[in-house]
């Protein structure tokens, strides 16, 4: 059986990173643009973040800029704004596609294992993925979802 756990994803510096160094934690998985009406989620993102990060919780997130452009051409500038503006510490990666023939094979393992309300494909930024400690993807939440009120869950699964 495939998990998150099977994956590599790029980094900001474009070195490669397996997935499989998070493994037996808590996983939220997050699609990000640094330009979108959902991106005051980032400081909730950090907020839990902080909070949980002693208990096994890690965020990763994903910029992307599939959805009206809303992400910076260069990744340094999108780590810098993420960093300045809403004082990220979680790990963030290489911008990738979440949806399409391009997709980011980790966001094809996640919507294939948990379908959105108006079907597989990821619709905007700021979907969220919630992966148990074995890597299995447990929870697939809307852009609108206000990190704030995934809490309960990912405590139950710490």
């Amino acid at each position: 059986m495939t998990t998150v756990y099977d994956f590599s994803v790029k980094t900001p510096s474009g070195d490669m990173k397996s997935l499989r160094d998070y493994e037996g934690q808590v996983i939220l998985i997050v699609n990000t643009a640094s330009k979108c009406g959902f991106t005051p989620q980032f400081a909730e993102l950090q907020q839990l973040y902080d909070t949980y990060k002693e208990r096994g919780l890690v965020i990763l997130g994903f910029p992307c800029d599939q959805f009206n452009k809303q992400e910076f051409d260069d990744i340094s500038e999108t780590m810098e704004f993420c960093q300045l503006n809403y004082g990220v510490t979680f790990p963030m990666f290489a911008k990738v596609d979440v949806k399409g023939p391009n997709a980011e094979p980790l966001f094809t393992h996640l919507i294939s294992e948990k379908k959105g309300l108006l079907g597989s494909d990821v619709k905007w930024n700021f979907t969220k993925f919630l992966v148990d400690h074995s890597g299995q993807v447990v929870k697939r939440y809307a852009p609108q979802t206000n990190p704030a009120k995934m809490e309960e869950e990912i405590i139950a699964l710490l």
